[in-house]
């Protein structure tokens, strides 16, 4: 398990779901999304099973946040490319 700060913003990694790391937001400004994975009320209730474990809510980040993910996320130290661009 791993944290990352993005401002004053603490994200488990476990609950990243998916990273659009090119992306616009309505105005146009350049963005990385999050999907995260927020586990539900029902995870607490050990009676009670569900397929509902999980809703998830996309987060974007622009500026320098955005910069700072992108970076993060394309590094070789942190995600393992399978495409990788030949340079």
């Amino acid at each position: 398990m791993a944290f990352i700060k993005i401002d004053n913003i603490v994200v488990n990694t476990n609950y990243i779901a998916a990273i659009r790391l090119q992306g616009r937001t309505r105005s146009g400004e350049e963005c990385v999304c999050l999907l995260i994975a927020i586990p539900s009320a029902s995870l607490l209730q050990e009676d009670s099973i569900s397929s509902n474990l999980y809703h998830y809510e996309w987060i974007e980040f622009t500026g320098d946040s955005a910069r700072a993910l992108r970076d993060y996320f394309t590094s070789f130290n942190n995600v393992i490319d399978l495409l990788p661009l030949c340079h």
